[in-house]
């Protein structure tokens, strides 16, 4: 089937009676400046059974050792295959439940999706793609931990944009009827987790029946306002998308050596996921402003009336937002004045490309001018009220606007939107391998 991008997978899971508080550990691309966390986590974990054993923090990928490290996951995995410290279940998917310390869990179904239908470059149409420009440059090292590896470890999540909530929640209220195959503490205040199995079937070809429901054409230009010159984009890549695009960087080496036919089952052809709805309602999908520093306050906000202008919009500075405009608006603070700037007529799909594409021209032309990052107004306020500084705030971000966003404008510009704070990221639990 054309749309059908998913996968029922093998999953291997630790043996019965192993510590899973030891074995799942957080994803490697989180406290990459804090050696401490990595060094509490080697500490927990001691001899015991773990993914810490199965991947390579990233907090180390610059350490003189990382090529001795490296071997050292290749032979774990080989092991933790060979003395049966992990088990295959039989082909199904996993429910997973993750409660992080919020008003309620974050739900999603660990499968495999097919990377033949994934591509991360910016002009991509592919029917998976990041939300978020895919930075090449830090996939070498990563692809260097994948060669030689048996098995995969995901953090992934893929998102949907399910807002009547039909395809994942309606799931949960059948899990006293099925298989808990997990169910602990993660350690380092990673809360809980949960995992129920579904064996490959009448309810997966379900499940994977109403997310291939998704391509369907005339619900897809209803739902974003769009025509058939829009891709269809039924999965974004909303965590993880450098690990994705890692995993299609080796599917790609490993593909060139294969026979058509070879390649249709592969196992390395297909990646280990979490799929989640993002109208789940733990995703907080929360705005990042902008402060710029060592500006001039009335030389950035012309410079950009003037870019986009250029563009075809009506941008202006105003005290306060126009009733009724079709316009992004910006509320700004610099240290001797504060206001607004709108653009009319927008060209771009939602806020944060307006904005970020107009800063990314003007810094372009201004060196010495550089650009941060924040979460939360006050600091906004603090940080934009200093002399030679300007602070913008982005508005709330609603959450079909991220899919409309890369539906549009392609892959969303850097530092749009926070999905959860580090300790909420996925823990690794599942395993999948990637050679035959």
């Amino acid at each position: 089937m054309a749309n059908r991008c998913t996968h029922i997978p093998t999953i291997l899971l630790p043996r019965e009676g192993a510590d899973l508080s030891k074995w799942a550990v957080i994803a490697c691309d989180q406290y990459t400046s804090q050696p401490e966390y990595w060094a509490e986590t080697d500490r927990t974990v001691g001899a015991a059974p773990s993914t810490l054993r199965l991947t390579l923090p990233e907090v180390y990928l610059e350490d003189e050792d990382v090529a001795g490290r490296t071997e050292d996951i290749h032979r774990t995995m080989r092991r933790y295959l060979e003395d049966g410290t992990l088990r295959a279940l039989p082909a199904g998917v996993i429910l997973t439940e993750r409660w992080s310390g919020g008003s309620c869990p974050r739900r999603g179904i660990v499968l495999a999706v097919d990377l033949e239908a994934y591509e991360y470059t910016p002009s991509s149409a592919s029917l998976i793609r990041p939300t978020e420009k895919t930075v090449v440059e830090r996939i070498p090292p990563r692809l260097k931990v994948r060669q030689g590896a048996s098995m995969e470890l995901p953090h992934i999540m893929i998102l949907i944009d399910d807002p009547d909530r039909q395809i994942i929640e309606p799931l949960f209220d059948q899990t006293d009827k099925l298989e808990k195959v997990y169910d602990t503490d993660l350690m380092q205040g990673g809360g809980h987790i949960t995992g129920w199995f579904i064996s490959k079937g009448a309810q997966t070809d379900t499940i994977e029946a109403c997310l291939e429901a998704l391509c369907d054409r005339e619900t897809f230009n209803r739902k974003y306002g769009c025509t058939d010159a829009q891709a269809l984009l039924p999965y974004a890549v909303g965590d993880g998308n450098h690990s994705m695009a890692t995993a299609k960087a080796y599917w790609e080496e490993i593909k060139a050596g294969l026979s058509a036919e070879e390649q249709q089952n592969h196992p390395a052809r297909y990646v280990l996921v979490e799929v989640v709805n993002i109208h789940d309602e733990s995703l907080i999908i929360e705005p990042i402003h902008r402060v710029l520093f060592d500006v001039d306050a009335e030389d950035l906000l012309t410079g950009l009336t003037e870019f986009y202008q250029a563009q075809g919009c009506k941008s202006y500075v105003a005290d306060t937002a126009p009733a009724g405009a079709d316009a992004h608006v910006f509320p700004f603070c610099a240290a001797d004045k504060s206001g607004v700037l709108v653009v009319e007529q927008p060209k771009w799909a939602i806020p944060i490309a307006t904005m970020q594409t107009g800063l990314d021209a003007y810094l372009e032309t201004h060196p010495s001018a550089r650009i941060d990052y924040i979460h939360g107004e006050d600091v906004v306020r603090t940080l934009g009220t200093k002399p030679g500084n300007l602070g913008f705030m982005l508005p709330d971000i609603a959450k079909n606007d991220l899919f409309r966003g890369v539906v549009f404008d392609g892959v969303l510009p850097r530092k749009t939107f926070s999905m959860g704070e580090a300790h909420e990221k996925r823990y690794y639990m599942e395993a999948k391998m990637i050679v035959k």
